[in-house]
């Protein structure tokens, strides 16, 4: 493990999701709702440029003014997951060019973090395996798993138990629309 050596940056696309379909089976002792869902990924992506930094930290910059970029945005808090498992001083400065709407349900922050979690541990060359990603990723929230593979699956739990679903013979084509003035955050 370490970065020695590596590419000084790379650029992860971190796509949207939609929900084919969405149950609510009723409320968890850990106050979560136990979910059945279908969820799709789609070609609409926010972009991340990572960059190794030499200074200890994250520094998160996004072309939108309105996001946050400090402690609470899921991108921030996904790359301090990874530093802390890997207990290395790192660093990098990330950059978010936003384009899948905030208040929407296209788990654009999931995706985000997700996206952060695999580009940074190629960056840094922790070579955390698959399965060490998705514990951190359902440590950070219920989509983030299912941003980390995407594809076509079904969710069960709070989001976080997959099952792929053969998506073979599935073109399908869908027309989003998100009015300006409606947002609707997760919680």
């Amino acid at each position: 493990k370490g970065i020695a050596g590596l590419n000084p940056s790379l650029c992860v696309l971190a796509p949207a999701k939609i929900n084919l379909h969405l149950e609510v089976l009723g409320l968890r002792p850990d106050k979560f709702h136990e979910l059945a869902m279908a969820m799709q990924s789609i070609d609409l992506t926010d972009r991340i440029e990572l960059k190794r930094s030499s200074k200890e930290g994250i520094r998160l910059t996004c072309d939108d003014p309105d996001l946050s970029t400090e402690g609470d945005n899921l991108i921030v808090r996904a790359a301090e997951l990874l530093r802390r498992w890997s207990g290395e001083e790192i660093g990098a400065e990330i950059h978010l060019q936003k384009r899948i709407p905030t208040g929407a349900g296209l788990a654009g922050g999931s995706s985000d973090a997700a996206a952060t979690l695999m580009g940074l541990n190629a960056l840094w060359g922790l070579d955390f395996p698959a399965n060490e990603l998705e514990e951190m990723a359902a440590e950070l929230g219920s989509d983030v798993p299912f941003c980390l593979s995407g594809g076509r699956k079904l969710c069960f739990g709070r989001g976080e138990c997959l099952e792929t679903v053969d998506s073979s013979n599935a073109a399908t084509a869908i027309v989003l629309i998100k009015a300006p003035s409606v947002s609707v955050s997760t919680p």
